[in-house]
């Protein structure tokens, strides 16, 4: 899939004694999209923009050492060893002596040849990591002006993590000019040394700059176009953040010195064996308590109760990506935990007052949003024509921003048809469900809607339930209501093999809870998504009702 950006320059700031002023370049190619104003709370800002910086760069997957130097040294030395090893077992002839020497100046003679490339080489990579981020980061940050809040979005390197900041309008005073809108900044490397230069004494100024929207004829240098051809499973992967937040979830709020030594622990010590995981332990009117593996060490979270009904011990992975949140403790009111379960995604919302960023980790770092996550089939599936579609969206572009339960009262809808068609658009790119406020929102991720039919199918189990389907070998057997929603019990025949599945649809479409007899089932459960027979069952209980 191929996205194309045209910057008019490049992202600028600048500082003296007395103001910095930021501005940020926005895609010219898209519709005008502008803000000019000034900071009003500059050092919340500055930790805020330094952490999604953070997420930005975040990379925790396994990077084997460079060896380059090693395997030189082998080279030039191999025969010699060789050499001396047969010397040693007493079977060198007076010959070998002359051939270990010619050898060896050979060797070093090719060595000298190639040491100046190998070292280039090193510094080429080195200078791509730390310098040319473009190279590593295949899609620019997004930013997205709405009528009440201004918001940034962006992916890790690793692709794990997902990071949101959003600022109220009250962050800022003096505006002066804006146009609502999404669209890709310009955001280099140098910024970061210049967000740290924020001080509070120092007027700061944060434009998106209107004038990178002005025409010019001829050819201009300050242009600066990208043609980026990106694989699919990236693109999908920014959509299933979205998929994801919509999911049934335990939320927790935890003080901010609960995350302190949270973060405390984990920099304290190194594991060196698993298991490498957080266990919540919840209990209704007591403190959280978190245990950290293999220590077994808990921090009990006094400042921190638990409101929910029900014992629950909740175990997540990935925790070292916690780090991220540690310049926001500071300036955090509170932090409010997500988690959809056992080895699942979970969330981290810092209320900042006026602004809040929100931290999505994936269910660990090498289950990326990107290529494992399926959390699109888990959200409402439900069938919704195109007419109605067009209206939901439509409906939700006037107020740029708006609750289900509002839009589906104001368009005289039911709640679940607009949920499924609004499901919908956040698998093209279109809407965005905003985790802290609870409402939808409307943000292009793209210039042109994306092409569902392109990713229509995530993954091969899709396929196949698309085939079980059409050939009708999912049947429900039975249909039942439960405290939880509905719970369908039926069969699927896969290569004349009967499997017995079940699951359990919530009123909001949403798939709550799945079995089936199957392999991969019984190995992922719903970790990474359901099987194709539980997809294939979902689609016979659809047309069932």
């Amino acid at each position: 899939m191929e996205f194309r950006f045209r910057y008019q320059g490049k992202s600028t700031a600048s500082n003296d004694a007395q103001s910095t002023d930021l501005s940020f370049t926005p895609d010219s190619l898209r519709p005008p999209t502008y803000f000019v104003g000034q900071l009003h709370k500059r050092l919340a800002f500055r930790e805020a923009i330094s952490a999604l910086h953070d997420v930005v760069v975040s990379d925790q997957r396994f990077k084997p050492r460079d060896q380059t130097e090693y395997r030189a040294w082998l080279a030039q030395h191999e025969q010699t060893m060789l050499a001396e090893f047969i010397t040693s077992k007493g079977k060198l002839t007076s010959e070998v002596s002359s051939v270990k020497n010619r050898l060896s100046d050979m060797y070093k003679q090719g060595n000298d040849i190639l040491q100046p490339f190998y070292k280039a080489q090193r510094r080429y990579w080195q200078h791509l990591y730390l310098h040319d981020r473009d190279m590593w980061i295949v899609l620019d940050p997004v930013i997205s002006v709405h009528p009440d809040e201004l918001f940034f979005e962006c992916f890790s390197e690793d692709e794990s993590s997902y990071g949101k900041l959003s600022c109220s309008h009250n962050v800022f005073k003096n505006i002066s000019d804006k146009a609502f809108g999404t669209t890709n900044i310009d955001y280099s490397d140098g910024l970061y040394a210049e967000f740290q230069k924020i001080r509070e004494y120092k007027e700061t100024s944060l434009t998106i700059d209107p004038g990178g929207f002005s025409v010019r004829t001829g050819r201009d240098e300050q242009f600066d176009e990208k043609k980026i051809d990106l694989p699919d499973g990236w693109v999908r992967g920014f959509l299933q953040v979205s998929s994801a937040m919509t999911l049934p979830m335990v939320s927790l709020r935890l003080h901010p010195m609960d995350v302190h030594n949270l973060c405390f622990h984990l920099r304290r010590r190194k594991e060196r064996v698993g298991p490498r995981s957080l266990r919540f332990k919840l209990k209704p009117g007591e403190p959280i308590r978190i245990s950290l593996d293999p220590w077994n060490t808990e921090i009990v979270c006094a400042r921190s109760i638990h409101t929910g009904r029900e014992d629950r011990e909740i175990r997540v992975w990935g925790r070292r990506r916690l780090h991220i949140l540690e310049r926001l403790i500071p300036v955090a009111n509170h932090f409010t935990v997500h988690l959809l379960g056992d080895g699942l995604p979970s969330f981290y919302v810092a209320d900042l007052g006026d602004m809040s960023f929100t931290l999505g980790l994936s269910g660990w770092t090498a289950n990326d949003w990107s290529r494992v996550a399926n959390f699109d089939l888990l959200a409402p599936r439900g069938e919704v024509d195109e007419f109605t579609l067009r209206r939901v969206h439509a409906g939700l572009a006037e107020n740029w921003c708006e609750s289900s339960q509002s839009l589906a009262r104001r368009l005289n809808l039911d709640e679940p048809v607009v949920k499924s068609a609004l499901a919908a658009f956040s698998q093209r790119g279109q809407v965005l469900f905003d985790l802290a406020s609870g409402l939808y929102r409307i943000r292009e991720l793209s210039r042109e809607p994306i092409a569902f039919d392109q990713l229509r199918f995530a993954s091969e189990r899709e396929v196949k339930a698309d085939r079980f389907a059409a050939a009708s070998l999912a049947k429900v057997k039975n249909r039942e209501h439960t405290a939880e929603g509905v719970r369908f019990e039926g069969t699927v025949i896969d290569d004349a093999v009967t499997y017995n599945c079940s699951l359990v649809i919530d009123d909001d479409q949403r798939l709550r809870d799945a079995a089936c007899e199957c392999f991969y089932f019984k190995q992922n459960r719903l970790r990474k998504g359901p099987c194709e027979h539980l997809l294939a069952l979902r689609r016979a209980a659809g047309s069932a009702s």
